[in-house]
């Protein structure tokens, strides 16, 4: 059965162009994903990822539990705090790329939408050694992200100006309209912005609200094609892409995600600690290709007549009006500056390695 927001209709009647994503049927667009990429890159965008698994941890061990299965040390982390880490396999495989919320009631986890089944029947059976309670959050509350350079004045205008003294990647409770609602500075755009998270019958009023206080300086509603898109050019990985169970994060880059010095013996951390003695055999890499072409996930990347990696994800860049890609490649051809061509449906393309990210905001 496919799942549907509490703001589906809405979707639904104002011009989203309506797909079935992890089993959610969510807007992929409205007016268009390169007016929507350009507005949140320019002025603001306003996204429903209610369809993002959210999950709460209660009871005498739920700290402890959760250093054993994710790889963020929650005994460094203070009240409000958000940090980005990964719940893995004992190969160091990732199950999933997650968010850990710090809140003052109980710490929670972001979790992807295609992998919050998936987490919760791997979970349940290690919890049943801790006094631990895991709730199901995802289908009762709703959560907004709201992204770009105006983002934060616009989430003032409706929750005060103690939005604007959030750090990044912290988050604290607040008020809306007498609703309680979790706002936390973070997003998945590569721009400043909140998330917001709030109980389900505050949906709609929330969402037009925003878009209300937004209005004069050109925000969108914004789907998940532009979500791409900016992440994309922000190199934030996605999980089914750049990540799976087969890749391990240090082989992703992302080892400032992994607190291989917390005490805590997580699930996967002996494997990765193994990996980090010696060189990354395939590195994930930045690719911006000569021509107008998109490398799509899985185009080959070669090198003379050897295939030396493959192409993760790939789109013709809003900003920057050129074709990029992330990849793996071998390590001997990973270099910045490095020549190399991908594999089209048949016909090559040239393409140059790249540093990671694409796009930097200027803060």
């Amino acid at each position: 059965m496919t799942l549907a927001t509490p703001l589906c209709d809405w979707h639904s009647t104002h011009g989203g162009r309506m797909v079935d994503f992890a089993g959610w049927n969510m807007p992929v667009q409205y007016k268009g994903i390169v007016d929507e990429h350009n507005a949140v890159r320019t002025a603001a965008g306003l996204f429903d990822i209610s369809h993002m698994g959210r999950l709460r941890f209660t009871g005498p061990d739920a700290r402890e539990f959760l250093d054993e299965v994710q790889t963020v040390d929650l005994s460094k982390l203070k009240t409000g705090q958000i940090r980005y880490g990964f719940m893995l396999n004992e190969s160091g495989g990732i199950l999933d790329d997650i968010l850990v919320y710090d809140w003052p009631d109980a710490p929670q986890l972001v979790v992807n939408a295609s992998n919050r089944e998936k987490l919760l029947a791997w979970m349940t059976p290690l919890a049943t050694r801790y006094a631990v309670s895991i709730e199901d959050l995802t289908l009762t509350r709703v959560m907004l992200a709201v992204q770009g350079p105006h983002a934060i004045d616009i989430a003032a205008q409706l929750l005060g100006d103690e939005v604007r003294q959030l750090k990044y990647y912290t988050g604290k409770p607040m008020t809306w309209s007498n609703e309680p609602v979790l706002v936390s500075r973070t997003g998945y755009t590569g721009e400043d912005g909140v998330e917001l998270i709030i109980d389900s019958g505050s949906a709609l009023a929330l969402w037009q609200a925003v878009l209300a206080a937004g209005e004069s300086v050109g925000i969108l509603p914004s789907g998940l094609g532009c979500r791409d898109t900016l992440r994309l050019e922000a190199a934030m990985p996605l999980y089914g892409h750049e990540l799976s169970e087969e890749i391990d994060p240090l082989t992703a880059g992302l080892s400032f995600a992994i607190k291989l010095s917390k005490p805590a013996n997580f699930i996967g951390k002996t494997a990765l600690e193994k990996i980090a003695t010696g060189p990354i055999p395939r590195p994930r890499v930045g690719l911006t290709l000569d021509g107008k072409r998109i490398a799509r996930e899985k185009t080959p990347v070669v090198s003379g007549e050897n295939i030396i990696g493959e192409v993760t994800s790939g789109t013709f860049s809003p900003t920057f009006q050129k074709s990029i890609a992330m990849a793996y490649v071998d390590a001997a051809f990973a270099e910045p500056g490095t020549r190399l061509e991908v594999d089209i449906r048949g016909k090559r393309e040239s393409a140059t390695v790249v540093p990671l990210p694409f796009y930097k905001r200027n803060s």
